[in-house]
């Protein structure tokens, strides 16, 4: 049995001098003491050889470690951790194995070796929960697109705006621009476009540049992709989760890029995200990918980016009208207010089973409905 939790050297002091003792009943005196015999004659023959130094507890480090991790591997463990100082021990131990470093310690006893060397508190791992998964069955299926907030740069404010294909994680937009205008957002997304090609569709958030909100449902931004055949959708309000792997890639990159990035002239601080997207996509691993990287799951769309954008059809059985300046259309004698941001586009007023009631489209995407009941 184990000594009981009091000033241990006073007890093993004592024990020794009770020990000592003429005619003592040395059982009972370990029972007493909550110790065993064998215990018991382990300090009597330390304290004899040793004196009471010889009552203080030993290092119980083993002399010998022959499954220790070498200090080569813990060198390369700290320098790859120096290199990237949000990584943990999966990221650390997949990346090192797919260098070809063999012999790679499990993450857990990767973890262990930054804990013991001060790079990570212990308290903080506790923290750190896993985020609640959907996701698209293919590349190019869903892209999701936001704005990482803002920082300072050398000259006004840094917006990064970030786009992220949802099947891959493939971060395919990183960009360090000077506002969160639309046409901002158009120039990056047609650059983007001619790499990658265009998606089925596209999660925004709410609000401008994006639309969906109360005020401003659609933008010039919004009709711009959907002349594209693109399919655009909105994260629920005040629901950021709708956006999950928009706000976990923003999370990393506050953690691994943007603190370092403040102060920095906007064409520094593109220097710097290109540099970390390469890494992001190509070689730091991604849990939720079995610890593969996001480019060993993303290729290129099969639908390119029209130079001159198509025109557009519909259908014989649809009443077409055009978008005037103030954001309505003339139907039946009647002004009815669609968007502003139609303005000078075709729409297609399309009847359904309700008499007096259309659904209006523009290009493939339903954006209204009109009630010529309740017309005021």
């Amino acid at each position: 049995m184990p000594w009981k939790e009091v000033n241990l050297m006073s007890l093993r002091n004592e024990f020794i001098f009770l020990a000592a003792v003429e005619d003592c009943n040395f059982s009972q005196l370990c029972n007493r003491f909550g110790i065993s015999r064998k215990t018991g004659y382990k300090w009597v023959k330390r304290f004899i050889g040793q004196g009471v130094a010889g009552l203080a507890d030993r290092p119980r480090r083993p002399r010998r470690s022959p499954r220790r991790t070498s200090s080569g591997m813990e060198e390369a463990v700290l320098g790859m951790r120096q290199r990237h100082p949000a990584w943990g021990g999966r990221k650390i131990a997949s990346r090192l194995r797919a260098l070809g470093m063999e012999a790679v310690p499990a993450p857990s006893t990767i973890t262990t070796i930054l804990q013991r060397y001060g790079y990570i508190d212990p308290e903080e791992s506790v923290k750190h929960k896993p985020w609640q998964r959907f996701e698209a069955e293919a590349p190019n299926e869903l892209w999701q697109m936001d704005f990482k907030g803002h920082f300072e740069a050398s000259e006004g404010r840094c917006h990064p705006l970030t786009v992220l294909d949802d099947h891959s994680r493939y971060a395919l937009c990183l960009q360090a621009c000077s506002d969160e205008g639309g046409a901002t957002v158009q120039r990056h997304l047609t650059s983007v476009f001619r790499r990658y090609g265009m998606p089925i569709r596209i999660l925004a958030d709410n609000g401008s540049p994006w639309g969906a909100d109360g005020e401003h449902p659609y933008t010039v931004l919004n009709v711009w992709l959907m002349r594209l055949g693109i399919m655009v959708s909105h994260s629920r309000p005040s629901h950021p989760q709708t956006l999950g792997k928009e706000e976990r890639f923003h999370k990393t990159l506050k953690a691994e890029l943007l603190k370092y990035c403040t102060g920095m002239a906007l064409e520094d601080c593109q220097k710097h995200f290109e540099r970390w997207r390469e890494v992001y996509n190509c070689q730091r691993p991604h849990e939720s990918l079995e610890m593969q990287v996001p480019a060993a799951r993303y290729q290129v769309s099969a639908r390119s980016f029209p130079e001159v954008l198509p025109s557009i059809e519909y259908g014989p059985n649809d009443y077409v009208r055009k978008v005037q300046q103030d954001g309505k259309i003339f139907y039946h004698n009647r002004d009815y207010r669609i968007s502003k941001a139609f303005r000078g586009q075709y729409v297609a007023l399309r009847p359904i089973k309700l008499d007096g009631v259309f659904d209006v489209y523009f290009c493939n995407q339903k954006i209204s409905e009109l009630d010529l009941r309740n017309h005021k």
